[in-house]
């Protein structure tokens, strides 16, 4: 498996969510197959403007580990199941990565 043209094919995912839904959407996520791998950064505070005004929540920040073929799918599944009416998914490519690591990306997410 050639390392640099199947990182192409990864994206690392960051979604946002209020503090209590981290760890349910984390799980469906990997359980559903979308994701190969989530991780929680349990605290994060955000400030953003909402309908005119500055809002401040804490939330929870997931990083996410898929493939470019299971984003779009992955954003569809968030954006119906997440509480905010504008959730937060953002994905960035992977430019490279540990050969095994990005095969495995790939493995757990077509399984």
């Amino acid at each position: 498996m050639d390392n640099l043209l199947d990182a192409d094919l990864v994206h690392i995912v960051y979604i946002t969510v209020p503090r209590d839904d981290g760890k349910n959407l984390a799980r469906k996520l990997v359980e559903k197959r979308l994701v190969a791998c989530v991780n929680i950064v349990s605290v994060v505070e955000s400030y953003f403007w909402w309908k005119g005004t500055v809002k401040h929540d804490e939330e929870s920040l997931l990083i996410c580990k898929t493939t470019v073929a299971k984003f779009q799918a992955l954003m569809t599944y968030v954006h119906k199941a997440h509480p905010y009416d504008v959730p937060e998914i953002i994905a960035y490519p992977v430019a490279t990565g540990h050969p095994d690591y990005i095969a495995w990306i790939h493995q757990e997410t077509q399984g």
